[in-house]
């Protein structure tokens, strides 16, 4: 499943050295990635503060590419 987060500006270097090690994903604009749950978790155990935007549609009962 993907996640869509986005890193505090004072957790955003560390997010950057665990997202790289961790997980494959998307860096997008303003300390917005899109990762795995297991990379949300990693961060979780880190400690680092970040707000989840999104999660994948079709997990929630949407079909893909359906509006929300």
């Amino acid at each position: 499943m993907k996640i869509v987060i986005q890193v505090s500006a004072r957790d955003s270097a560390k997010a950057w050295a665990l997202l790289v090690r961790h997980s494959p994903g998307t860096a997008l604009p303003n300390r917005t990635f899109v990762v795995s749950q297991e990379a949300v978790r990693a961060m979780r155990e880190a400690g680092l503060r970040f707000n989840e935007l999104s999660r994948e549609a079709s997990r929630l009962g949407v079909p893909a590419g359906e509006r929300i």
